[in-house]
């Protein structure tokens, strides 16, 4: 950022930390309804955790597919058991390597970014977080704003 040199250097404030949270999440694109979990990290322990909550929102009737990315705790042999036991209720699709663009999700995330994160400093991850999960609880229940961000046309 160029300063003139007549005025003062800006200062950026930022919160020297290493601390991290991990935040899951799915979207019915059919209602636009937001299923998610906070966590500490991702892993192969914690993706199974969020498959069965997603397995508890699923219409009886209906089938759920999982788009995913490949990281490596979405292919793990720790969930084939639970995979192969709801096989007929749930499919995971992989997308191709470098298309994370082609995941509904990922525009979800940006618009969480843009209304909840951007150009906003937090001085500590709890006051993140809450910034973070007061939005995506506006997006617990059907809505149209991730009905038409993220439907299939």
């Amino acid at each position: 950022m160029w300063v003139p040199p007549e005025d003062k250097d800006p200062i950026v404030l930022q919160a020297p930390t290493r601390k991290s949270a991990a935040l899951f999440g799915a979207v019915n694109t059919g209602t636009g309804r937001l299923i998610t979990m906070l966590t500490s990290k991702f892993n192969a322990e914690t993706f199974e955790l969020f498959l069965r909550k997603l397995l508890r929102h699923r219409k009886r009737s209906g089938k759920m597919v999982v788009i995913l990315d490949n990281a490596r705790y979405h292919h793990a042999k720790k969930l084939k058991p639970l995979i192969h036991k709801h096989r007929k209720v749930l499919r995971l699709d992989y997308l191709p390597p470098y298309s994370p663009d082609l995941n509904p999700i990922e525009r979800v995330w940006k618009l969480l970014r843009n209304k909840s994160t951007h150009n906003q400093y937090f001085e500590t991850l709890e006051n993140l977080t809450r910034a973070v999960e007061e939005e995506v609880a506006t997006w617990s229940k059907p809505n149209s704003t991730l009905q038409r961000l993220c439907g299939i046309i």
